[in-house]
């Protein structure tokens, strides 16, 4: 059992964690397979959009302590899940298509990491938020420290990681961690639509975007806009480019290249 659940709706693909009797919690398994799973759908050309949710009434309680327990050096055992659960991530921000997040329930330690990772991130009423790590003594991982004041700034960040206040779905929208809140009843259904209407999209201009945003923090603004001038230079050349600007030309809808 590798704790994670793959399927397919036409060209999105959901990935569930799937331990849900432990609260979805990583363990080797569970990051191994993450990351495998990741490399594949990256190469895959009929995957046009990506979902990450969690299965059961958590979305994920971050590592799995029992098994950091379980092992004689608890050093060595976070090591041999934060290798692979970090590529895996580093490749998630850097995807060739989408990345919708579905936080169905509450999401701590590296499973906060996991949930801030989307370009658009829902949340249902169930799901709270937590860094957590300070309470058992530990420090951050899965991104966590690099997304949060990225996402909420410095100030709310220190509050948020130094205090372990944990903050229902609403908070975290108004602090913008979260793109949307829904209904819980609602939040597969809003998530695939969600996923289907990018998977619809342009995939070479949403890869583009997804690029320049993620980079901008690294760059000045003359820096920023030369790497805009070539990107969207580039853009108009391509098929969907081309495609796009007649489509918007002829006053009718576009059809991108589905390959």
């Amino acid at each position: 059992m590798s704790g994670l659940d793959l399927q397919r709706d036409g060209a999105v693909a959901v990935l569930t964690l799937d331990r849900p009797a432990s609260g979805n919690a990583i363990d080797r398994e569970l990051a191994a397979a993450l990351l495998d799973t990741v490399l594949a759908l990256d190469s895959d050309t009929s995957v046009r959009a990506v979902v990450l949710t969690g299965r059961g009434r958590f979305f994920c309680t971050g590592g799995d302590l029992r098994s950091f327990a379980a092992a004689g050096d608890a050093g060595q055992a976070i090591e041999s899940i934060t290798a692979p659960l970090h590529m895996a991530i580093a490749r998630l921000m850097r995807l060739a298509k989408p990345l919708v997040v579905a936080v169905n329930g509450p999401a701590a330690g590296a499973g906060l990491g996991l949930a801030l990772l989307g370009d658009a991130v829902l949340a249902g009423p169930s799901a709270r938020f937590t860094v957590a790590y300070g309470a058992i003594g530990l420090s951050p991982d899965a991104g966590t420290s690099w997304l949060l004041p990225r996402l909420v700034g410095l100030r709310q960040a220190q509050r948020l990681a130094l205090l372990g206040e944990a903050i229902d779905a609403e908070e975290a929208f108004s602090l913008g961690m979260v793109t949307r809140v829904v209904a819980d009843d609602d939040l597969a259904y809003e998530t695939m639509a969600l996923a289907g209407k990018l998977a619809a999209g342009s995939m070479s201009a949403l890869q583009r975007t997804r690029r320049l945003l993620l980079d901008s923090f690294d760059r000045g603004l003359e820096a920023q806009l030369e790497r805009e001038a070539e990107s969207i230079a580039a853009a108009s050349r391509d098929a969907d480019g081309r495609e796009g600007i007649s489509a918007f030309l002829s006053k009718r809808s576009p059809v991108f290249d589905q390959a």
